[in-house]
């Protein structure tokens, strides 16, 4: 690789001599001896410390799982040293909005996330958790979960889900929210109504267990049943708790195409009215005939920041989106679950009812040539992956609608989907507005075994590298110090993760090296099990995980408690 040829990884067995009492901030001179060696030095790159300022020569010193010098040191004697010459060297990169949970559980080495330089995922996003379980719930997902991961959910609560995990071990850190459709599903079932007062009740008491024992917070789909049945008065019911506990509420709001600007003000007055820390998840406009909104909603979300709320968003660098192929039909039809949704659809004055909604949502998207299908869940097709619509039903001789009914079907209501629908000036401008991070809405994955089967959005491999590449190298949508900035420590302190997202003596080791003048996604969406280029070597927790591009087998992962 041409990256790992400019630099070289020496073991050396003898004792370090360096640093004693002296462990300073970057640029200090180090001297003296130190009582015990470091366990691993990186030394000659270009410093981003992950605050935004700009970068300084120095050299790293790692003592356990920590950062125990700064500065210019001595390499003498030291176990492990990596030559980072040429290289940006930053904190590792925090992915704030993921679907990861389970899939730690079937692969924890984490490949599609690990070769991006992602050291902390945070999963329960889009208001769906693999917590709580009731019995009855467990019983309901076991088929499932064994089919399509391989696993059993012998856990109840946030902390036996935790238990569990850390058994298994990562390759990157892991902590989660806990999602509002979940604790709904738990409390009432899938009904279209208001809680009642007991439910209410049950839904608090679901999330109060689960923000102490660790969740960062809430997270809502509200595009998504049963999420989309809750009123507006509920969510800010339900952040109150998480504002008292000190923690985010993270939403995939209610709309993101024609009633975007009304689902953003329902967003905001969830904040004003909660006092809750606001993320606003894969902040986009979908469809050409909305993009001229986006200003005007980043205008929005910066007056509330000047009134003094808390409020950031995340967004992911492409201009397609993902989800399930349901999800052009419209919320009423999707009442009730897969089953629900597949009886309507076989009914022909039922189906006769959707078709005007789902051919609107087509010409808006463009085509159903922007449909472009990913998975079919049961089957596992694969000659459908990677096609779209168009493709599928010219080659079945089909209508395109009936043809998607038809597949969703036999399919069971679950089929995957990426939708191409968004404007690249818009992601420059969400990307350029200060308050954005970046998260992939995507699953650490990986090319082979369980985990690989499918044609996932190439957002699963190369999320970050394409940021990095794309968005800052090449389109210069803002400065490298800042772009690290939004992707390390600015997520941290938005999730209150402490000693994490800096490199700082005293803070944990999560490290990335990468070349700023190569990095780059090589996932497409026709073949995304690809890992990207230019990032080639990943610490967590002090331990080596990748190095010159290939993983060490090493899960020195954690999960990190709110």
């Amino acid at each position: 690789m041409p990256i790992a040829t400019r630099r070289e990884f020496v073991k050396k067995s003898t004792q370090c001599c360096i640093g004693a009492g002296l462990l300073a901030s970057a640029g200090a001179v180090i001297t003296g001896c130190s009582r015990r060696p470091y366990d691993l030095l990186i030394v000659n790159g270009n410093l981003y410390d992950g605050s935004g300022g700009a970068p300084v020569r120095a050299d790293i010193g790692i003592r356990g799982d920590r950062i125990a010098a700064v500065g210019r040191l001595d390499d003498e004697g030291c176990p492990q040293v990596i030559d980072a010459k040429g290289l940006a060297v930053s904190p590792g990169f925090v992915d704030v909005h993921t679907h990861t949970d389970l899939h730690l559980l079937a692969e924890p080495r984490a490949e599609s996330k690990i070769h991006q330089g992602v050291t902390l995922e945070i999963g329960g996003n889009c208001g769906d958790s693999v917590f709580p379980l009731t019995s009855t719930g467990r019983r309901e997902v076991q088929e499932e979960w064994r089919r399509e991961y391989g696993i059993e959910a012998g856990w109840s609560d946030l902390a036996g889900f935790f238990e569990v995990l850390g058994k298994k071990g990562s390759a990157l850190n892991y902590a989660t929210l806990i999602g509002h459709s979940t604790i709904r599903s738990v409390a009432m079932g899938a009904a279209d109504r208001p809680p009642a007062g007991a439910e209410l009740e049950a839904m608090k008491g679901h999330l109060l267990c689960a923000l102490e024992q660790g969740a960062l917070g809430l997270s809502t789909g509200l595009e998504y049943t049963p999420g989309a049945f809750a009123a507006t008065d509920e969510i800010i019911a339900l952040c109150r708790e998480v504002a008292r506990h000190g923690k985010v509420y993270a939403t995939h709001m209610r709309n993101e195409d024609l009633t975007v600007e009304e689902a953003l003000e329902e967003t905001l007055r969830i904040g004003r009215d909660s006092g809750v820390s606001v993320q606003i998840s894969h902040f986009k406009t979908c469809q050409q005939r909305n993009w001229h909104k986006t200003p005007k909603l980043l205008a929005a979300v910066e007056a509330a920041r000047r009134e003094g709320m808390n409020v950031h968003a995340d967004r992911y660098p492409y201009t397609a989106y993902a989800t399930s192929l349901k999800m052009l039909f419209p919320l009423w039809a999707r009442e009730g679950g897969n089953p629900a949704f597949v009886a309507r659809l076989k009914d022909p004055r039922g189906f006769a009812d959707m078709a005007p909604f789902v051919r609107d949502k087509i010409a808006a998207t463009g085509s159903w040539a922007s449909i472009m299908i990913t998975q079919a869940w049961l089957s596992g097709r694969r000659d459908y992956q990677g096609k779209t619509v168009e493709e599928l039903a010219t080659a079945a001789g089909e209508d395109p609608l009936d043809f998607t009914r038809r597949l969703l079907i036999e399919e069971e209501g679950q089929v995957g989907m990426c939708g191409f629908s968004m404007s690249e000036e818009d992601t420059r401008a969400t990307f350029a507005a200060p308050y954005t991070m970046v998260g992939s809405d995507g699953n650490a994955i990986s090319p082979s075994g369980l985990l690989g089967r499918g044609t996932p959005h190439p957002r699963y491999y190369g999320t970050f590298p394409r940021y990095l590449g794309y968005y800052v190298h090449e389109k210069k949508v803002l400065p490298l110090a800042e772009a690290i900035h939004r992707i390390t420590a600015l997520p941290c302190e938005k999730f209150s993760i402490r000693e994490r997202g800096l490199i700082r003596e005293g803070c944990f080791a999560d490290i990335v090296l990468f070349d700023p003048a190569t990095v780059i996604d090589r996932a497409t969406f026709v073949q995304p099990h690809q890992f990207p280029t230019g990032i080639d070597w990943v610490i967590v927790n002090g331990e080596i995980v990748v190095a010159e591009g290939e993983q060490t087998g090493k899960l020195p992962g954690r999960i990190l408690r709110g």
